[in-house]
Parts: C-alpha cells; sequence; structure tokens
C-alpha cells in the first residue's frame, strides 16, 4: 500500500467514526429546523419546582432548564451557531405533547414522565429522576393512610399520569373517590388548600416543591402510601435518532463527570427561589442507579 493510499484509509476509517458518533445527530430533523431558524424553543412549565417553574424575576428556571441548557451549547457547536437563540414557550400537562408533535417546541424541560403509552407519541432521554405518586394533605385534616379518603373529593392535575393511578387505587380498594381534575399544579394545590379537594396525588418531588413553596408548608402532610416507581425524562419528536443521541451523550457524560449530581445538589438539596426553601430531598437509590446506568428504560 502506497503512502496515499495509507492516508485514504485512515480518513475513511475516521469518517465512518464520526458517523457513528454524537455528531451524527446532525442529520436530525430537529437539528436542522433549529438551524434553518436560528433559534431553539424550549417548554417550560411555570409550576413544577424544582423541575421548571418561573422565578421571581417570572423567567424560566429549575434543575431540567439547567440540564437543557448543557444540551443547548451542544447544538451551538453541532449547528455553528454560536449565537442561537433561545426561544421559551410556557406548556402545561395536556399541551406538552402536541406542542412536541407538531414541532411547535423543539425539547420539553420540565418534568415530564416517561411511560409506553407516551413512547407511541414522542421520545424522551435517559432518565433524569425518578418519583412516585404520594397523597398530599392538610395536616389538621385528621387523614392517616389512603383508606382515610374513602368517599371524600380527590384533585389531580389533567394529562397527568396522576389521573391514571388515582382511578386505579379507586378501582382496587373500592373507595369511592370523587375525582376532579384541575388545569394545572398551581389550581390543583390551590384546590387543597382552600379545602375543595381532601387530597392531592401527584409525583412525591412534585409535592414536596408546591409544600416547600407554600405560606406555611408544615399546614401539609404526606400520607404514608407510595405507589410505581416513575422515571422522568427531557421530551422531544418520536423517532428522530440524532436528536435523541445527542441529548442522551451530554446527559451521560454529565453523570459520569459528577456535574449531574452537582446540579441536582443545587436544586434538591439546597435553599431555592423564591422563597430559598429547601425541599431536602437527597438522591434515591433508584436515581443513583440510573445515574451509574443511564437508560430510558421504564417499569
Amino acid at each position: 500500500m502506497t503512502n496515499f493510499a495509507r492516508v485514504l484509509s485512515i480518513l475513511s476509517g475516521l469518517a465512518v467514526l464520526g458517523a457513528s458518533g454524537p455528531s451524527a445527530a446532525a442529520d436530525s430533523p430537529t437539528l436542522a429546523r433549529i438551524k434553518s431558524n436560528g433559534a431553539i424553543t424550549i417548554g417550560h412549565r411555570e409550576a413544577s419546582i424544582p423541575f421548571s417553574y418561573l422565578g421571581p424575576d417570572q423567567k424560566p428556571i429549575g434543575f431540567s432548564l439547567d440540564l437543557c441548557a448543557a444540551i443547548v451549547e451542544r447544538i451551538k457547536a453541532e449547528t455553528g451557531l454560536p449565537n442561537l437563540r433561545i426561544n421559551y414557550v410556557p406548556v402545561n400537562s395536556s399541551n406538552r405533547i402536541p406542542l412536541i408533535q407538531s414541532g411547535t417546541v423543539d425539547i420539553e424541560c420540565g418534568g415530564t414522565a416517561n411511560d409506553r403509552k407516551r413512547q407511541e407519541q414522542v421520545s424522551f432521554s435517559v432518565a433524569t429522576f425518578v418519583s412516585q405518586p404520594r397523597w398530599l394533605v392538610k395536616a389538621d385534616s385528621g387523614l392517616k393512610t389512603a383508606g382515610d379518603l374513602k368517599g371524600k373529593t380527590i384533585v389531580v392535575t389533567q394529562g397527568s399520569n396522576a389521573v391514571g393511578f388515582a382511578q386505579g387505587v379507586n378501582a382496587k380498594e373500592q373507595l369511592g373517590f370523587n375525582i376532579v381534575q384541575a388545569k394545572d399544579h398551581a389550581e390543583s394545590f390551590l384546590m387543597l388548600n382552600t379545602g375543595r379537594a381532601a387530597a392531592f396525588m401527584e409525583d412525591d418531588i412534585l409535592l414536596a416543591g408546591l409544600k416547600a413553596a407554600a405560606p406555611k408548608p408544615d399546614a401539609l402532610i404526606f400520607l404514608p402510601e407510595g405507589y410505581a416507581k416513575i422515571y422522568y425524562g427531557l421530551m422531544f419528536t418520536k423517532g428522530d435518532t440524532g436528536f435523541k443521541t445527542l441529548v442522551d451523550d451530554v446527559l451521560s457524560k454529565q453523570m459520569a463527570s459528577g456535574q449531574f449530581e452537582k446540579t441536582y445538589a443545587k436544586w434538591f438539596t439546597k435553599p431555592i427561589p423564591p422563597k430559598n426553601e429547601n425541599l431536602a430531598f437527597p438522591l434515591t437509590v433508584e436515581l443513583t442507579e440510573r445515574i451509574a446506568h443511564p437508560s430510558d428504560a421504564v417499569d
């Protein structure tokens, strides 16, 4: 083999390696749209503390937004757009999936559970959090267990996985709930605090965030029951393997370097806006396992 042939062989091999790595995301329809627009559109929640919510200045902040900031930096490099604009669009439990499907939102950086039903409509990153549904009630309500809720009005947020969990608990234990669906977590929380609902079912960490931000956090308590494990992820267009490769690579490298745990500590074990409350929610065994072995698998 001539020297020229050897050079061609090496260059060809490097090209193949490059195509199989994260840079293959250059073929992503989502990235193509972002590059064409010169902007990325991020979907965010307005009251999903500490994942994605409005800070004191009414700008979106939170754990998921910090993770997405690292993804945006990678996208800038991939697209060659260092001045890439970031557009923020508020989403809720009902419209977040349609907005992803329509391409209105490029990536949702909220607190969304990954499950098999949703996987038929959208794609998810590797897990960024592991939660489980719980009941939040007033401390002076006298309620001690889920069984005490028999025949009472309970609230869940429309479009949330908690709707199905509450219906399942109701049917299995024959508790005769009057299940009311509020438009968002803020309204669900208001219904609990004003006595229009005896309990609010939602993922434990979202309830912990709402509780910590309440005027009197100690006035609210969790019932002891917990239900199935729920894996959160960042959400984007179904079937865009290039974009998923990029997102998962950013998150997996943060997990391997320890940066992910630092970001987690910032939002879950230290005082956070708006009231500098500490959620005191350390890493769980389940999330530690996913940090060591990143995956988007669900039970």
